[in-house]
Protein backbone atom coordinates (compact mmCIF):
# COMPACT_ATOMS: atom_id res chain seq x y z
CA UNK A 1 0.00 0.00 0.00
CA UNK A 2 1.33 3.44 -0.90
CA UNK A 3 2.57 5.67 1.90
CA UNK A 4 0.73 8.98 2.34
CA UNK A 5 2.39 12.20 1.20
CA UNK A 6 4.98 10.13 -0.61
CA UNK A 7 7.27 12.65 -2.32
CA UNK A 8 10.59 11.42 -3.64
CA UNK A 9 13.61 13.14 -5.19
CA UNK A 10 14.73 12.57 -8.77
CA UNK A 11 17.93 13.18 -10.65
CA UNK A 12 20.35 12.59 -7.77
CA UNK A 13 24.11 12.72 -8.16
CA UNK A 14 25.98 9.40 -7.95
CA UNK A 15 27.56 9.98 -4.53
CA UNK A 16 24.32 11.34 -3.09
CA UNK A 17 22.47 8.26 -4.33
CA UNK A 18 25.10 5.92 -2.91
CA UNK A 19 24.98 7.63 0.49
CA UNK A 20 21.18 7.51 0.65
CA UNK A 21 21.16 3.82 -0.29
CA UNK A 22 23.79 2.97 2.32
CA UNK A 23 21.97 4.95 5.04
CA UNK A 24 18.67 3.20 4.28
CA UNK A 25 20.26 -0.24 4.23
CA UNK A 26 22.17 0.45 7.46
CA UNK A 27 18.90 0.07 9.38
CA UNK A 28 18.51 -3.45 7.95
CA UNK A 29 21.65 -5.03 9.34
CA UNK A 30 21.57 -8.78 8.86
CA UNK A 31 21.89 -11.16 11.82
CA UNK A 32 24.98 -13.26 12.37
CA UNK A 33 25.33 -16.99 11.90
CA UNK A 34 28.00 -19.55 12.75
CA UNK A 35 29.60 -21.37 9.82
CA UNK A 36 32.53 -23.75 9.43
CA UNK A 37 35.82 -22.36 8.20
CA UNK A 38 35.44 -24.44 5.02
CA UNK A 39 32.33 -22.43 4.10
CA UNK A 40 33.43 -19.03 5.46
CA UNK A 41 35.47 -17.71 2.52
CA UNK A 42 33.97 -14.51 1.15
CA UNK A 43 31.72 -14.04 4.17
CA UNK A 44 31.69 -10.90 6.33
CA UNK A 45 33.04 -11.37 9.85
CA UNK A 46 30.45 -10.31 12.45
CA UNK A 47 32.71 -10.02 15.53
CA UNK A 48 36.24 -8.95 16.38
CA UNK A 49 38.68 -11.84 16.77
CA UNK A 50 41.42 -11.64 19.41
CA UNK A 51 44.37 -14.01 19.61
CA UNK A 52 43.60 -16.53 22.41
CA UNK A 53 47.30 -17.27 22.89
CA UNK A 54 50.69 -16.35 21.50
CA UNK A 55 51.31 -17.39 17.88
CA UNK A 56 53.70 -19.08 17.61
CA UNK A 57 53.32 -20.46 21.11
CA UNK A 58 57.05 -21.18 21.52
CA UNK A 59 60.36 -19.97 20.15
CA UNK A 60 61.18 -22.03 17.06
CA UNK A 61 63.77 -22.38 14.36
CA UNK A 62 63.47 -20.55 11.06
CA UNK A 63 66.02 -22.85 9.42
CA UNK A 64 67.33 -26.39 9.33
CA UNK A 65 70.58 -26.36 11.26
CA UNK A 66 71.97 -26.49 14.79
CA UNK A 67 70.78 -24.73 17.95
CA UNK A 68 73.42 -23.45 20.33
CA UNK A 69 74.33 -20.64 22.73
CA UNK A 70 75.04 -17.44 20.82
CA UNK A 71 77.81 -16.44 23.22
CA UNK A 72 79.74 -19.58 22.20
CA UNK A 73 79.88 -18.61 18.48
CA UNK A 74 83.36 -18.14 16.98
CA UNK A 75 84.34 -14.56 16.17
CA UNK A 76 86.70 -15.77 13.46
CA UNK A 77 87.60 -19.06 11.85
CA UNK A 78 85.78 -22.18 13.01
CA UNK A 79 84.75 -23.80 16.28
CA UNK A 80 83.71 -27.35 17.14
CA UNK A 81 80.56 -28.10 19.19
CA UNK A 82 79.49 -31.39 20.77
CA UNK A 83 76.30 -32.75 19.16
CA UNK A 84 74.12 -33.87 22.11
CA UNK A 85 70.77 -34.55 20.44
CA UNK A 86 68.14 -33.41 17.98
CA UNK A 87 64.70 -31.81 17.99
CA UNK A 88 62.24 -32.13 15.10
CA UNK A 89 59.02 -30.26 14.40
CA UNK A 90 56.39 -32.15 16.33
CA UNK A 91 59.01 -34.46 17.87
CA UNK A 92 60.28 -35.00 21.38
CA UNK A 93 62.00 -32.32 23.46
CA UNK A 94 65.78 -32.08 23.18
CA UNK A 95 68.27 -31.95 26.05
CA UNK A 96 69.26 -28.57 27.46
CA UNK A 97 72.05 -26.91 25.52
CA UNK A 98 75.12 -26.22 27.66
CA UNK A 99 78.46 -24.52 27.01
CA UNK A 100 80.15 -25.90 23.93
CA UNK A 101 77.20 -28.12 22.90
CA UNK A 102 74.61 -27.98 20.13
CA UNK A 103 71.43 -29.75 19.04
CA UNK A 104 70.37 -30.63 15.50
CA UNK A 105 67.10 -28.77 14.73
CA UNK A 106 64.62 -28.60 11.85
CA UNK A 107 62.54 -25.66 10.64
CA UNK A 108 59.61 -25.01 12.97
CA UNK A 109 60.94 -27.13 15.82
CA UNK A 110 61.02 -25.64 19.35
CA UNK A 111 64.37 -24.14 20.32
CA UNK A 112 65.71 -26.22 23.23
CA UNK A 113 66.41 -24.74 26.63
CA UNK A 114 69.74 -22.97 26.87
CA UNK A 115 69.93 -22.18 23.14
CA UNK A 116 69.25 -18.75 21.66
CA UNK A 117 70.70 -19.07 18.15
CA UNK A 118 70.35 -21.39 15.15
CA UNK A 119 73.25 -21.81 12.73
CA UNK A 120 72.19 -22.75 9.20
CA UNK A 121 73.14 -26.26 8.13
CA UNK A 122 74.98 -24.80 5.12
CA UNK A 123 77.42 -23.00 7.46
CA UNK A 124 78.46 -26.16 9.27
CA UNK A 125 79.96 -29.58 8.74
CA UNK A 126 79.59 -32.71 10.87
CA UNK A 127 82.66 -34.59 12.01
CA UNK A 128 81.87 -37.73 14.04
CA UNK A 129 79.96 -36.52 17.13
CA UNK A 130 80.86 -32.87 16.65
CA UNK A 131 79.61 -30.02 14.48
CA UNK A 132 82.12 -27.53 13.12
CA UNK A 133 80.62 -24.03 12.89
CA UNK A 134 82.12 -21.30 10.71
CA UNK A 135 82.21 -17.69 11.87
CA UNK A 136 79.59 -15.30 10.50
CA UNK A 137 76.38 -16.18 12.34
CA UNK A 138 75.19 -13.53 14.79
CA UNK A 139 73.67 -14.22 18.18
CA UNK A 140 69.89 -14.71 17.98
CA UNK A 141 69.96 -15.56 14.27
CA UNK A 142 67.36 -17.77 12.56
CA UNK A 143 65.06 -17.88 15.56
CA UNK A 144 61.38 -16.97 15.64
CA UNK A 145 60.36 -15.76 19.11
CA UNK A 146 57.11 -16.81 20.77
CA UNK A 147 54.31 -14.38 19.90
CA UNK A 148 56.18 -13.05 16.86
CA UNK A 149 52.97 -13.19 14.79
CA UNK A 150 50.28 -12.49 17.42
CA UNK A 151 50.44 -11.80 21.14
CA UNK A 152 47.67 -13.02 23.44
CA UNK A 153 44.82 -10.51 23.25
CA UNK A 154 45.91 -8.86 19.98
CA UNK A 155 42.92 -8.01 17.75
CA UNK A 156 43.73 -10.12 14.74
CA UNK A 157 40.60 -9.60 12.61
CA UNK A 158 38.04 -6.82 12.82
CA UNK A 159 34.29 -7.16 12.44
CA UNK A 160 33.40 -6.26 8.87
CA UNK A 161 36.37 -8.08 7.32
CA UNK A 162 35.56 -10.03 4.17
CA UNK A 163 37.18 -13.36 4.94
CA UNK A 164 39.75 -14.50 2.42
CA UNK A 165 42.11 -17.48 2.40
CA UNK A 166 44.71 -15.80 4.65
CA UNK A 167 42.05 -14.80 7.20
CA UNK A 168 40.86 -18.40 7.41
CA UNK A 169 44.46 -19.44 8.00
CA UNK A 170 44.69 -17.00 10.91
CA UNK A 171 41.49 -18.37 12.45
CA UNK A 172 42.73 -21.94 12.06
CA UNK A 173 46.03 -20.99 13.72
CA UNK A 174 43.97 -19.97 16.76
CA UNK A 175 42.37 -23.42 16.87
CA UNK A 176 39.06 -22.02 15.65
CA UNK A 177 36.73 -24.31 13.68
CA UNK A 178 33.80 -21.93 13.05
CA UNK A 179 33.40 -18.23 12.26
CA UNK A 180 30.61 -15.84 13.26
CA UNK A 181 29.61 -14.09 10.04
CA UNK A 182 26.77 -11.93 8.76
CA UNK A 183 24.02 -13.91 7.07
CA UNK A 184 24.16 -13.64 3.30
CA UNK A 185 21.70 -11.08 1.88
CA UNK A 186 18.81 -12.93 0.22
CA UNK A 187 17.57 -11.56 -3.08
CA UNK A 188 14.93 -12.19 -5.71
CA UNK A 189 15.92 -11.33 -9.29
CA UNK A 190 13.12 -10.25 -11.63
CA UNK A 191 13.76 -9.75 -15.34
CA UNK A 192 10.94 -7.92 -17.10
CA UNK A 193 10.05 -7.61 -20.74
CA UNK A 194 7.74 -9.25 -23.30
CA UNK A 195 10.72 -9.44 -25.67
CA UNK A 196 12.74 -11.75 -23.43
CA UNK A 197 13.19 -15.39 -24.38
CA UNK A 198 15.14 -18.00 -22.44
CA UNK A 199 18.43 -19.08 -24.04
CA UNK A 200 17.99 -22.30 -25.99
CA UNK A 201 14.69 -21.20 -27.54
CA UNK A 202 14.35 -19.89 -31.08
CA UNK A 203 13.90 -16.13 -31.41
CA UNK A 204 10.78 -14.69 -32.96
CA UNK A 205 10.27 -11.23 -34.41
CA UNK A 206 11.63 -8.54 -32.07
CA UNK A 207 12.69 -11.04 -29.41
CA UNK A 208 16.03 -11.32 -27.61
CA UNK A 209 17.54 -13.87 -25.28
CA UNK A 210 17.40 -12.93 -21.60
CA UNK A 211 21.05 -12.18 -20.74
CA UNK A 212 20.38 -10.12 -17.60
CA UNK A 213 19.14 -13.18 -15.72
CA UNK A 214 22.64 -14.63 -15.97
CA UNK A 215 24.94 -11.59 -15.94
CA UNK A 216 23.17 -9.86 -13.05
CA UNK A 217 22.64 -13.11 -11.21
CA UNK A 218 26.32 -14.01 -11.42
CA UNK A 219 27.37 -10.49 -10.44
CA UNK A 220 25.13 -10.52 -7.36
CA UNK A 221 26.44 -13.93 -6.33
CA UNK A 222 30.03 -12.71 -6.75
CA UNK A 223 29.15 -9.90 -4.32
CA UNK A 224 28.02 -12.42 -1.69
CA UNK A 225 24.28 -12.50 -2.38
CA UNK A 226 22.13 -15.62 -2.09
CA UNK A 227 19.56 -15.54 -4.89
CA UNK A 228 16.51 -17.35 -3.58
CA UNK A 229 14.38 -16.98 -6.71
CA UNK A 230 14.69 -15.85 -10.33
CA UNK A 231 11.70 -15.01 -12.45
CA UNK A 232 11.00 -13.63 -15.91
CA UNK A 233 7.95 -11.33 -15.84
CA UNK A 234 5.79 -9.97 -18.66
CA UNK A 235 5.24 -6.24 -19.18
CA UNK A 236 1.86 -6.42 -17.47
CA UNK A 237 0.95 -4.41 -14.33
CA UNK A 238 -0.96 -7.29 -12.73
CA UNK A 239 1.85 -9.77 -13.35
CA UNK A 240 4.44 -7.32 -12.07
CA UNK A 241 2.40 -6.52 -8.96
CA UNK A 242 2.04 -10.20 -8.15
CA UNK A 243 5.76 -10.87 -8.70
CA UNK A 244 6.80 -7.90 -6.55
CA UNK A 245 4.52 -8.96 -3.68
CA UNK A 246 5.81 -12.51 -3.68
CA UNK A 247 9.41 -11.33 -3.95
CA UNK A 248 9.10 -8.88 -1.06
CA UNK A 249 7.87 -11.66 1.24
CA UNK A 250 10.84 -13.96 0.61
CA UNK A 251 13.90 -11.74 0.40
CA UNK A 252 15.89 -8.94 1.99
CA UNK A 253 15.85 -7.09 -1.31
CA UNK A 254 14.55 -7.35 -4.84
CA UNK A 255 16.55 -6.58 -7.98
CA UNK A 256 14.58 -6.02 -11.17
CA UNK A 257 15.78 -5.19 -14.65
CA UNK A 258 13.70 -3.29 -17.20
CA UNK A 259 10.40 -1.43 -17.05
CA UNK A 260 11.79 1.43 -14.96
CA UNK A 261 12.02 4.31 -17.45
CA UNK A 262 9.19 6.52 -18.74
CA UNK A 263 7.98 4.51 -21.74
CA UNK A 264 4.52 3.09 -22.41
CA UNK A 265 5.47 -0.31 -20.96
CA UNK A 266 7.51 1.01 -18.00
CA UNK A 267 5.10 0.24 -15.16
CA UNK A 268 7.52 -0.13 -12.23
CA UNK A 269 7.76 3.50 -10.98
CA UNK A 270 3.99 3.82 -10.60
CA UNK A 271 3.64 0.32 -9.14
CA UNK A 272 6.32 0.88 -6.50
CA UNK A 273 4.77 4.22 -5.52
CA UNK A 274 1.40 2.48 -5.19
CA UNK A 275 2.60 -0.63 -3.36
CA UNK A 276 5.38 0.72 -1.19
CA UNK A 277 7.76 3.65 -1.23
CA UNK A 278 10.02 5.21 -3.85
CA UNK A 279 13.08 6.59 -2.08
CA UNK A 280 14.40 8.17 -5.28
CA UNK A 281 14.12 7.73 -9.03
CA UNK A 282 16.72 8.59 -11.66
CA UNK A 283 20.40 9.29 -11.11
CA UNK A 284 22.64 11.65 -13.03
CA UNK A 285 24.67 8.76 -14.37
CA UNK A 286 25.48 7.21 -17.74
CA UNK A 287 24.63 4.44 -18.34
CA UNK A 288 21.73 3.78 -15.99
CA UNK A 289 19.89 7.06 -15.44
CA UNK A 290 16.39 5.48 -14.88
CA UNK A 291 17.58 3.54 -11.78
CA UNK A 292 14.95 3.46 -9.00
CA UNK A 293 15.48 2.73 -5.30
CA UNK A 294 12.59 2.00 -2.99
CA UNK A 295 10.98 -0.60 -0.78
CA UNK A 296 8.00 -2.90 -0.88
CA UNK A 297 6.90 -4.52 2.34
CA UNK A 298 9.99 -5.58 4.27
CA UNK A 299 12.26 -5.69 1.23
CA UNK A 300 14.39 -3.04 -0.41
CA UNK A 301 13.90 -2.67 -4.16
CA UNK A 302 16.56 -1.88 -6.75
CA UNK A 303 14.94 -1.36 -10.13
CA UNK A 304 17.71 -1.42 -12.73
CA UNK A 305 17.45 -0.39 -16.39
CA UNK A 306 16.93 -3.23 -18.83
CA UNK A 307 19.90 -2.45 -21.06
CA UNK A 308 22.54 -5.07 -20.11
CA UNK A 309 25.44 -2.70 -19.47
CA UNK A 310 23.24 -0.18 -17.65
CA UNK A 311 22.05 -2.91 -15.32
CA UNK A 312 25.56 -4.20 -14.73
CA UNK A 313 27.01 -0.75 -14.04
CA UNK A 314 24.24 0.33 -11.66
CA UNK A 315 24.41 -2.98 -9.81
CA UNK A 316 28.14 -2.44 -9.24
CA UNK A 317 27.89 1.22 -8.29
CA UNK A 318 24.50 1.52 -6.55
CA UNK A 319 23.44 -1.92 -5.26
CA UNK A 320 26.76 -2.85 -3.69
CA UNK A 321 26.69 0.00 -1.10
CA UNK A 322 23.50 -1.54 0.30
CA UNK A 323 25.11 -4.98 0.52
CA UNK A 324 28.09 -3.54 2.41
CA UNK A 325 25.79 -1.70 4.83
CA UNK A 326 23.54 -4.72 5.47
CA UNK A 327 26.44 -7.07 6.16
CA UNK A 328 28.63 -4.56 7.99
CA UNK A 329 31.41 -4.94 5.41
CA UNK A 330 34.17 -2.46 6.16
CA UNK A 331 36.13 -2.95 2.95
CA UNK A 332 34.70 -1.41 -0.20
CA UNK A 333 35.61 -2.87 -3.57
CA UNK A 334 38.91 -1.46 -4.70
CA UNK A 335 38.63 1.98 -6.33
CA UNK A 336 41.86 2.70 -8.12
CA UNK A 337 43.45 5.60 -9.98
CA UNK A 338 44.69 5.11 -13.53
CA UNK A 339 45.98 7.22 -16.41
CA UNK A 340 44.06 7.30 -19.68
CA UNK A 341 45.75 5.69 -22.67
CA UNK A 342 43.40 7.53 -25.03
CA UNK A 343 41.69 10.89 -24.80
CA UNK A 344 37.93 11.16 -24.23
CA UNK A 345 35.60 13.91 -25.41
CA UNK A 346 32.69 13.91 -22.93
CA UNK A 347 29.70 15.71 -24.44
CA UNK A 348 27.06 15.44 -21.71
CA UNK A 349 26.53 16.69 -18.16
CA UNK A 350 25.97 13.39 -16.34
CA UNK A 351 28.68 11.41 -14.55
CA UNK A 352 29.71 8.45 -16.71
CA UNK A 353 31.09 5.03 -15.96
CA UNK A 354 32.91 3.89 -19.09
CA UNK A 355 34.05 0.33 -19.63
CA UNK A 356 37.83 0.04 -19.73
CA UNK A 357 40.76 -2.33 -19.54
CA UNK A 358 43.38 -1.76 -16.82
CA UNK A 359 47.00 -2.73 -17.30
CA UNK A 360 50.24 -1.88 -15.52
CA UNK A 361 53.38 -0.87 -17.44
CA UNK A 362 56.99 -1.72 -16.61
CA UNK A 363 57.30 1.45 -14.51
CA UNK A 364 54.43 0.48 -12.21
CA UNK A 365 51.95 2.96 -13.71
CA UNK A 366 48.35 1.80 -14.01
CA UNK A 367 46.73 2.67 -17.34
CA UNK A 368 43.09 2.55 -18.46
CA UNK A 369 42.12 1.93 -22.07
CA UNK A 370 38.45 2.79 -22.70
CA UNK A 371 36.63 0.13 -24.70
CA UNK A 372 35.49 1.04 -28.19
CA UNK A 373 31.99 -0.33 -27.49
CA UNK A 374 30.40 2.00 -24.94
CA UNK A 375 26.72 1.54 -25.85
CA UNK A 376 24.44 0.58 -22.93
CA UNK A 377 23.16 -2.44 -24.85
CA UNK A 378 26.59 -3.75 -25.85
CA UNK A 379 27.62 -6.64 -23.64
CA UNK A 380 30.90 -6.95 -25.49
CA UNK A 381 32.11 -3.75 -23.86
CA UNK A 382 31.68 -5.12 -20.35
CA UNK A 383 32.81 -8.65 -21.24
CA UNK A 384 36.16 -7.37 -22.56
CA UNK A 385 36.74 -4.91 -19.70
CA UNK A 386 37.97 -5.34 -16.15
CA UNK A 387 36.99 -1.96 -14.72
CA UNK A 388 34.62 0.97 -14.90
CA UNK A 389 36.29 4.36 -15.10
CA UNK A 390 34.47 7.35 -13.64
CA UNK A 391 34.19 10.56 -15.65
CA UNK A 392 32.77 13.24 -13.31
CA UNK A 393 29.77 15.41 -14.11
CA UNK A 394 30.08 18.14 -16.72
CA UNK A 395 31.13 18.37 -20.36
CA UNK A 396 34.90 18.36 -20.82
CA UNK A 397 37.88 16.89 -22.63
CA UNK A 398 39.99 14.21 -20.93
CA UNK A 399 43.57 14.17 -22.21
CA UNK A 400 45.86 11.20 -22.71
CA UNK A 401 47.64 10.54 -19.42
CA UNK A 402 44.98 12.25 -17.29
CA UNK A 403 44.21 10.45 -14.03
CA UNK A 404 40.70 9.03 -13.55
CA UNK A 405 39.08 6.93 -10.86
CA UNK A 406 38.62 3.25 -11.69
CA UNK A 407 36.25 0.76 -10.10
CA UNK A 408 37.66 -2.74 -10.48
CA UNK A 409 35.21 -5.43 -11.62
CA UNK A 410 35.15 -8.90 -10.00
CA UNK A 411 38.19 -10.88 -11.09
CA UNK A 412 39.81 -7.77 -12.58
CA UNK A 413 43.38 -8.95 -12.04
CA UNK A 414 42.84 -12.44 -13.51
Amino acid sequence: MAEEDDIFPTGLGVEEARALIAATAQDRALPGERVTLESAVGRILAVDIAAPFDVPGFANSAMDGFALRGEDLPATGEKSFRLIGEVLAGGRAAPEVVVGACVRITTGAPVPAGADTVVMKENTRVENDCVVVAAGTTRGANLRPAGEDYRTGDIALRSGTRLGPAHLGVLASFGVTHAEVARRPRAVLLNTGDELIAPGNALGFGQIHDSNRYSLGALLESLGVEIVHRERVRDDPAALRDALLRASENADFVVSSGGVSAGEADFLPALVAEMGKVVFWKVRIKPGMPFLFGRIGGALLFALPGNPVSGFATCMTLVKPALDAMTGASQARMRLRARLRTGIAKRHARAEFQRARLDCDEHGTLWATPHAKQGSGMLRGIAESNALILLPEGEREFAVGEVVEALALPGWAD
